[in-house]
């Protein structure tokens, strides 16, 4: 299985990489990253001064991290003069560096760290929406640099088209999308606190629970500028979902909370566990699922869901949630067609597949 990505002159054994945060903060953890086999490795975000960060910083939920840890806690000179030549002197694999924020902290970051990236990440978490402002940020940075930049759009961005444009014109490959999600809050009710938090009472959200906003913003861009590099990134925990991103339109991926939430060697899993996902669903290559056309044929009638009586558990939780009252348990479990809207709701929630959509099956 051939599972090599290649991008604006980057060539990676695989398309899965570490997402910038607390897992790529320094040399240790840069190898452990090239050792779990990741096809490229991300910086921690570099910035000119250092973060004020509250503790603790990092809360985790069911199904995703709640943040407010902030860029780098070192350096520029640690990074310069320490990390990054330890990490490049036995590096294999292109090494994005990721640096925030400003027009003004560009033009002392890049020339600073252009002899150790292959390409640089932009992190425009708290640049704001102005796309002027980014455009002019992207131009400071080309100034400085040939290598390849990819801006990470922010959720909170009102259009990823126009930002992915933007940043085109004025000298980007490609964009990283999307970041975390925010400003979102956690509230502890025994204490009457808000948990993890900065000095407002907000962090930033990320993790499984943002992955279909990560998948759409993905695809939006790719539709918008086909010809452009996209980096997705948002919600990452298996091979699937790495497959899910690159038929969406990403050329490769990242993956942080997942493994803050599932732990480290997440990243080895994946990336052991891709081939034998992409032979299962009929892929011959990462190149293959990229050149794939995402199907988005719609449909306006479904039909009356049917039973599949030897799976079914009699939980009755398909007639608890069926927002219509269309299902009731008699004998078994029973659809009336005069309610039934054939709204799906409960296929997906069936935790046995014993509902089937007979159109879903027949398409």
């Amino acid at each position: 299985m051939n599972m090599t990505t290649t991008f604006d002159g980057l060539t990676l054994n695989n398309p899965v990489m570490p997402a910038s945060g607390p897992l790529v903060g320094d040399t240790e953890k840069l190898l452990f990253m090239r050792d779990a086999g990741c096809g490229a490795v991300v910086t921690k975000t570099i910035s000119t001064h250092l973060p004020v960060i509250p503790k603790p910083c990092i809360f985790a939920g069911k199904d995703h991290i709640m943040n407010s840890e902030l860029w780098s806690e070192f350096s520029l000179d640690r990074w310069t003069d320490e990390f990054l030549p330890a990490y490049v002197k036995d590096n294999d694999r292109p090494l994005i560096v990721s640096v925030g924020y400003s027009k003004e902290d560009m033009d002392i970051l890049i020339p600073r760290l252009d002899p150790f990236a292959d390409a640089f990440e932009v992190s425009t978490h708290y640049v704001g929406t102005d796309l002027e402002v980014i455009g002019e940020t992207v131009s400071t940075i080309r100034k400085h640099t040939t290598k390849p930049i990819y801006m990470k759009v922010s959720p909170h961005m009102p259009d990823p088209k126009a930002f992915a444009k933007m940043i085109l014109d004025h000298g980007a490959n490609g964009v990283v999308a999307v970041n975390s999600l925010g400003p979102t809050m956690n509230i502890d009710i025994q204490s009457r606190r808000v948990l993890s938090s900065n000095e407002k009472g907000f962090v930033w959200t990320s993790g499984p629970a943002i992955k279909p906003l990560a998948l759409a913003t993905v695809h939006q861009i790719r539709e918008a500028a086909p010809e452009m590099t996209v980096i997705g990134v948002g919600g990452i925990q298996s091979a699937d979902d790495v497959i899910e991103f690159l038929l969406a339109g990403a050329n490769a991926v990242q993956m942080l909370s997942g493994a803050l939430l599932k732990g480290k060697d997440l990243y080895a899993k994946i990336i052991k566990d891709l081939p034998k996902r992409l032979h299962a669903y009929g892929f011959d290559s990462v190149q293959d699922v990229i050149r794939t056309t995402l199907d988005k044929t719609v449909r306006y009638e479904a039909s009356v869901p049917e039973l599949i009586e030897d799976k079914c558990i009699r939980c009755n939780l398909c007639v608890n949630v069926c927002p219509y009252f269309a299902i009731t348990m008699k004998d078994r479990i029973t659809f009336d067609p005069d309610k039934c809207f054939e709204c799906g709701l409960c296929v997906t929630k069936c935790p046995t597949k014993a509902i089937v959509m007979p159109s879903e099956i027949n398409r």
